[in-house]
């Protein structure tokens, strides 16, 4: 009876929480799958009719979800190579035992605990068109500065957002990182400037291949938010101009929460699950060795 009780009670440790996971994860992920396969709105009336692969079908010849799906990768790959660098870079410069540093990490990380609907509204104003970047312009370059369309021109809308990802996550991958620079002995760094490097090169010789692992770990992080990114998009630009700024986050609030079509909406959901799902492979392939991870 104790050996039966012994076995069971890490698992009654573990039923709160699977079955909160079970009812909020777990089960709504199961019947998005299924409604990928049947045609289904709101109409709480009408049961889901199965369709098979047409919604499959209609999302390979959807232009608008591939110019999603081509924003989200232009996001993935010019956010996560800034995001894995800059704070590593601000991580070396505020890991230092200087007076005031604390200040100095505190400033760095505000940006973090800042609402991301506070910050998307305070960016959109600083890139409206009589927006403080304009202004900055126009006092730099004089009147014949014409004011640039940084949320309005098809060109420019989907970096301009990315700009706030960058800014909103410099914080939060320094600390990362940080706790991992104040693991490293410091006698490493002694030895290397007996044997000649020292300033940069010391970090290229020695910070760089003992943060392999928070870098693979940033890098993971980073690239799956920023295939899910959604609040910027949403309170800056809606998608626009064009299409030009739309993720396939976006793309499936749009078409589950606007359009109402709840099927087509699973099923774009489905397909971004197996770009996440490849990151994730990814990074157990790339940092199965690496202890911290």
């Amino acid at each position: 009876m104790t050996a039966l009780r012994d076995r069971l009670s890490p698992y009654l440790f573990l039923a709160p929480a699977l079955t909160i996971l079970g009812l909020t994860v777990f089960w709504p992920a199961l019947q998005a799958f299924y409604f990928s396969f049947t045609r289904f709105d709101y109409n709480l009336t009408r049961s889901p009719q199965w369709v098979g692969l047409e919604n499959f079908q209609r999302l390979l010849n959807d232009a608008v979800f591939w110019k999603t799906l081509g924003n989200t990768f232009i996001y993935l790959i010019g956010v996560v190579p800034l995001l894995v660098f800059l704070p590593l870079g601000l991580a070396i410069l505020v890991n230092r035992p200087l007076r005031g540093i604390t200040l100095f990490r505190l400033a760095y990380y505000t940006p973090v605990i800042v609402s991301i609907v506070v910050a998307g509204i305070a960016w959109r104003w600083l890139y409206a068109e009589t927006g403080l970047l304009n202004q900055l312009g126009q006092l730099v370059f004089g009147e014949g500065f014409q004011p640039i369309p940084w949320l309005t021109s098809p060109a420019l809308a989907l970096f301009s957002v990315m700009a706030v990802t960058v800014w909103k996550g410099l914080g939060y991958y320094m600390v990362i990182y940080l706790a991992g620079l104040q693991g490293i002995p410091l006698e490493l760094y002694e030895a290397a400037a007996l044997d000649g490097s020292d300033g940069w090169r010391r970090h290229l010789d020695i910070t760089l291949p003992l943060m392999r692992p928070y870098l693979v770990l940033v890098a993971v992080i980073s690239a799956i938010s920023a295939t899910k990114v959604f609040e910027e998009v949403f309170i800056m630009t809606q998608g626009g101009p064009l299409n030009s700024s739309k993720t396939v986050v976006y793309y499936v609030y749009q078409q589950a929460f606007q359009k109402l079509e709840v099927s087509y909406a699973c099923t774009v959901g489905l397909a971004l699950f197996l770009v996440v799902l490849t990151l994730s492979l990814l990074r157990l392939r790339f940092g199965a060795s690496d202890p911290v991870l």
